[in-house]
Formats: structure tokens, C-alpha cells, sequence
């Protein structure tokens, strides 16, 4: 009698112990979303403006934001880039700070032309890439993140009909994040 008892707790504890593992897996997979961007092999984090989850506000523009869902397979200490695409490659002309945060990591900082990317396929004429260092930063865990950056020169598809207006000098393209060797 001892022996089916046994029996019978080791079956019910292996059918549990294998129902909690197979939603484990289950629950990972569903994880990666469409809208979730994953950490590249080398490290870097590509987030383009155009497949972020976008708010806008045309009465204070200042406040518009994108944000990403991103997971992040390796941590560690990340340059952090801003490319825009610009008709002016000496003055981005951007009024306020842009604001980048990932979790309790924040940078704000008035891009300059650092680097132009020449024959971008990112834009096309009358705009260059320029792409402006932001800083760095220290990511300690793997995990999910959301990443978000608030900027005025975040102007959404709807707003610009797929292209920036005449009168917009400038507009964020994407954020990349590059680890940083050690």
C-alpha cells in the first residue's frame, strides 16, 4: 500500500514538475512579440523611430515620445548614439533636450553633428544623417527593458505622411546602443 502511494506522488510530482516547465518554455516564447526588439549578437541595440510604439502631442510637441520593448541578452556599459536626418549638417537645430531612459538610467543631452553618415539609405535628399553622440551608459542586468526617449523631433508617420514636411530642418531617425569593449 506504501509502495502505490509512493507510485502515485512521484507520478503526480513528475506531471506537476513537467506542466511547470512546459508553461515556462511556453511563457518565454510568447515573450518575443512583434513589437519586442532583441539584443543583436555583437551586443548593439538598433531602435528605429518608425517601428517604435509612438505618442504625440501637437499642442506641446515637446512631449512627443517613442518607446521600445527591448530585450537584452548581454549587459554591460553602452555608447549610446542619436541618428537624425537633417537638411542642415552644421546645426540640428533641435529646441529643447533630448531626454533617453532605460529603467533607472537617464541621459539628456542637445544633439550636435558628430558624425554624417554619407549615402544613407535612412534618408533620402534634401536630408543627410547625422548621427550625435549622447553618452554612455551602464546596463547591470539581462532582462526586459523599456527604452523610451522624448523629443520634439520625434514626429510620427501620420503627422509627416511619410516623409518630413518643408518646413522641418530635422527629425530622430533611431537610437543605436553599442557595447562598449572592456
Amino acid at each position: 500500500m506504501k509502495r502505490k502511494i509512493l507510485i502515485g506522488a512521484a507520478l503526480i510530482g513528475v506531471v506537476f514538475f513537467y506542466s511547470c516547465n512546459n508553461e515556462s518554455s511556453k511563457s518565454n516564447n510568447q515573450l518575443v512579440s512583434d513589437n519586442q526588439v532583441l539584443q543583436q549578437s555583437d551586443g548593439s541595440i538598433s531602435l528605429k523611430v518608425d517601428n517604435a510604439d509612438l505618442y504625440s502631442d501637437v499642442t506641446n510637441p515637446s512631449t512627443n515620445t517613442a518607446e521600445w520593448d527591448v530585450l537584452i541578452t548581454k549587459s554591460g556599459r553602452f555608447n549610446v548614439w542619436l541618428s537624425s536626418a537633417t537638411k542642415d549638417t552644421t546645426k540640428l537645430e533641435y529646441k529643447n533636450p533630448v531626454l533617453l531612459s532605460i529603467h533607472d538610467n537617464r541621459l539628456e543631452k542637445h544633439p550636435e553633428c558628430d558624425k554624417i553618415v554619407q549615402n544613407s539609405s535612412d534618408v533620402v535628399y534634401p536630408y543627410f544623417r547625422a548621427d550625435s553622440f549622447m553618452g554612455s551608459l551602464y546596463i547591470q542586468d539581462t532582462g526586459h527593458y523599456n527604452i523610451q526617449i522624448i523629443s520634439d523631433k520625434i514626429i510620427p508617420e501620420d503627422v509627416r505622411n511619410g516623409e518630413a514636411s518643408l518646413s522641418e530642418s530635422s527629425k530622430i531617425l533611431s537610437v543605436l546602443l553599442t557595447p562598449v569593449n572592456r
